[in-house]
């Protein structure tokens, strides 16, 4: 059973599960950049979904005492 397959609440497309490379995250502990990710996308508007399992893994990395492996530096400027 699949935690997506509802209809888009952007435009009258339908979300499906898709693995994404890299997805950032936003989070109100900070951002993530999730690897093969199991996410939702819209199929005619591409609007980004997240199921609870997603976002408690987020929370887990973000509030875990354990650094991850990997971390990647961003680039932060003035507009």
């Amino acid at each position: 059973m699949s935690l997506y397959d509802f209809h888009c609440e952007y435009c009258d497309g339908t979300v499906r599960e898709q693995i994404v490379d890299r997805e950032p995250i936003t989070h109100h502990r900070g951002i993530v950049v999730l690897e093969n990710a199991p996410i939702g996308v819209c199929d005619k508007c591409a609007a980004h979904y997240y199921a609870a399992p997603v976002l408690k893994r987020v929370e887990q990395i973000l509030t875990s005492s354990t650094p991850p492996a990997t971390m990647i530096q961003v680039p932060l400027v003035v507009y």
